[in-house]
């Protein structure tokens, strides 16, 4: 081995393959290695082997299977956190309903990220195609951070020309000083990958429901939305649900945007609705932060707080820009507590924020924000 190898490898992302299904391991093998940034340094079988190759061979990535023999994906992630909280790891899991509840288990646990399974094994071509388009991806984005590729992970669309000069530094400046007794009337937040886990955190700090009612895009697919919310509601004390097309958005109240609709707010009266849509994907994506955002800052005006949370991509950029122009304010995740700091990046590259901070302070600093009137 010469001197330049040790530093090639070690560029590369290095990623060890969790199956029981031998079969699953050679095409999830044979998709990483047509990336020459890739690197397959190992397979486990069970979650028993995976944990010591953990240990031994410290990968920057793993791919985990849920159902397994000896010890599943579940009990083996339970066991990786107690001793590495920062790994990726991306669950495998059938898209069924049983497969959608163990996944929200999984993310809520901490899981960095998940693919669902191809479903044909048979078709090796639609089964590397899915892997292609979906696992690669979400290994690279999720190596950024600990790689050495930390510059610029979020890249956010050039939007100042549709802000109308509002992010000029004099003028964004006024509008915070005007917003300084605005009370809030709302709460919204947008999350993405890593998501999950991070709304567990913010819902376990609250003691009680809060004043204002909570609106929340998570990025995911049908079914999943709904095994969140009853997961959240079971560790809180803020009612937590999907949203219902038409119903009142209630203080102390939680709703998440069911997967693949988009969720709004407007004002009926004295009220507020959320109302649902399938119109169609904004950023690629169905529910959209830009949509719920957009919907808020022509609803609450200056009376909205929007909470841009760990995920990849820009999704809720525009919608930022938006709640700001009404004299809003957006509060972001930042780096070091993020999954992936692509969505809270792209604000704060913006210079959108009123506040960067870590999740862990961010329960706390709404709980103060309420408090002022």
């Amino acid at each position: 081995m010469t001197q330049d190898e040790p530093y090639k490898y070690a560029e590369k992302i290095r990623v060890l393959i969790v199956d029981d299904s031998a079969v699953m391991r050679r095409m999830i093998m044979s998709s990483l290695l047509a990336h020459p940034e890739i690197e397959v340094i190992g397979s486990s079988q069970n979650g028993q082997e995976a944990i010591a190759d953990i240990k031994r061979i410290k990968p920057d990535v793993v791919t985990l299977d849920i159902e397994m023999p000896l010890m599943d994906g579940l009990t083996a992630l339970k066991e990786i956190r107690l001793f590495d909280r920062h790994l990726p790891i991306i669950m495998f899991s059938s898209l069924t309903q049983r497969g959608a509840e163990a996944t929200i288990d999984a993310l809520t646990l901490g899981a960095s990220d998940y693919v669902g399974k191809p479903t044909n094994l048979g078709d090796r071509t639609e089964a590397l195609r899915v892997l292609e388009e979906i696992l690669v991806p979400k290994i690279k984005n999720l190596c950024q951070k600990t790689k050495r590729v930390t510059a610029n992970q979020a890249k956010p669309h050039n939007d100042k020309a549709n802000f109308n000069g509002v992010l000029a530094n004099a003028s964004l400046l006024r509008l915070r000083e005007k917003r300084q007794n605005d009370r809030i009337e709302a709460i919204c937040i947008g999350v993405s990958t890593g998501g999950p886990a991070a709304l567990m955190e913010l819902f376990q700090f609250w003691k009680s429901p809060l004043s204002v009612p909570l609106l929340i895009v998570q990025h995911m697919p049908p079914k999943f939305t709904s095994y969140l919310a009853t997961r959240i509601n079971a560790i809180g004390v803020i009612p937590t649900s999907e949203a219902i097309n038409g119903q009142e958005a209630l203080p102390g109240h939680a709703y998440i945007a069911p997967g693949g609709m988009h969720m709004e707010v407007l004002r009926s009266g004295s009220k507020i609705l959320t109302t649902l849509n399938e119109n169609p994907p904004e950023n690629s994506c169905r529910p959209a932060v830009d949509v719920l955002f957009r919907s808020a800052a022509n609803t609450y005006g200056s009376h909205v707080l929007g909470v841009v949370l760990t995920g990849m991509g820009y999704d809720g950029l525009k919608g930022s820009m938006d709640i700001v122009k009404a004299g809003g304010r957006i509060w972001a995740q930042d780096r070091e507590s993020s999954v992936i700091w692509g969505m809270p990046g792209a604000v704060v590259n913006e210079n959108l924020t009123d506040k960067v901070l870590p999740l862990s302070q961010i329960p706390n600093e709404i709980l103060l924000q309420l408090q002022r009137k």
